[in-house]
This record gives structure tokens, C-alpha cells and sequence, in this order.
């Protein structure tokens, strides 16, 4: 999901099972992914699916997973089989969307899958800053939401 003049991408690991069956990014309803957007950037996280995403285009926020597809038996990232790993195209992507400039990561898996096989295919000229954030999901328990959500702040403005 995004726009052409977004700045920002948050990339999750893979969605969860929950996602997946609802067709909608961060749809388990203990992932505090739209509750910490929606704080930042000014809507409900209990509006529409479709209002939410809007609300993140606007603020030229671009929302996508590093794989896109894996085995993993349930919603865990632990879970996930390293050698089933595929990952989106984002040299593709990336020149499709010039204006963006930071990569988010949501939680630790997101990044080391990036930096693992998106990284080393991407142009050397493409200069990107990184920024791991703590994981939404509720699976990350040990950081409370208003810790989580001023780390989120600092990355992603509106």
C-alpha cells in the first residue's frame, strides 16, 4: 500500500494469519500497529480499513512486508522456516516510489530479513535510512504502548 509520493516505508516481516484471512495490514486486533498511527497521524484506529489506509497515504506513509511468501506453521515470527523465505520485490518498488527515504522496521525480523536478502540486490546509488522500530505485535509485550509509541514517533510524522 502506497502512494507515489511516499517518504516513508514500514515494513512488517510477513502478515499474520489474522491478516492474511482479513486481507488487511496489522488486522489481529492486539497488534497496536493502527492505534500508534492512528495516534500520530490524527485517526481512529477503530475507523474503516479503507479510512486508515487513506489517513497513512496521506501523511505519505507506505506500508508493505519484506516476504512475500514463507512457511511458518501460526502468526509467530520465530516460527517462520528460513529456507521457504521469498521476498517482495523492492528494487521494483523502490523505483517506482523515488520520494522515500526511511525504511521502518517493525520489530527485529523485518530488519534482519531486509538486510539479509533485500539489501544486498538493491542499487548501491539508492541511499536509504534505516530505523528499527519495537515490534507492534503482541508477541513484543515486553515494551508498553507509550514506549512503543514515541519510538514510533520519532521515525514516522505526519
Amino acid at each position: 500500500m502506497a502512494s507515489p509520493n511516499a517518504r516513508v516505508l514500514v515494513v512488517g516481516s510477513m502478515p499474520s494469519e489474522a491478516s492474511l484471512a482479513a486481507r488487511q495490514y496489522y488486522a489481529f486486533r492486539h497488534n497496536q500497529f493502527w492505534r500508534i498511527a492512528g495516534t500520530i497521524c490524527g485517526f481512529s484506529p477503530d475507523a474503516p480499513y479503507e479510512s486508515r489506509k487513506a489517513a497513512l497515504i496521506r501523511c505519505r506513509i507506505a506500508l508493505w512486508d519484506v516476504l512475500e511468501s514463507c512457511i511458518r506453521p501460526g502468526s509467530l515470527d520465530a516460527a517462520i522456516r528460513e529456507e521457504s523465505i521469498r521476498v517482495n520485490d523492492f528494487a521494483s518498488f523502490l523505483a517506482a516510489h523515488p520520494g522515500i527515504r526511511r525504511v521502518c522496521f517493525n520489530g527485529r525480523k523485518a530488519e534482519h530479513a531486509w538486510r539479509r536478502r533485500v539489501l544486498p540486490d538493491l542499487p548501491a546509488a539508492r541511499k536509504l535510512e534505516y530505523r528499527l522500530l519495537p515490534s507492534t505485535s503482541p508477541a513484543h509485550a515486553g515494551m508498553g504502548y507509550l514506549a512503543k509509541l514515541k519510538a514510533w514517533r520519532s521515525a514516522i510524522r505526519c
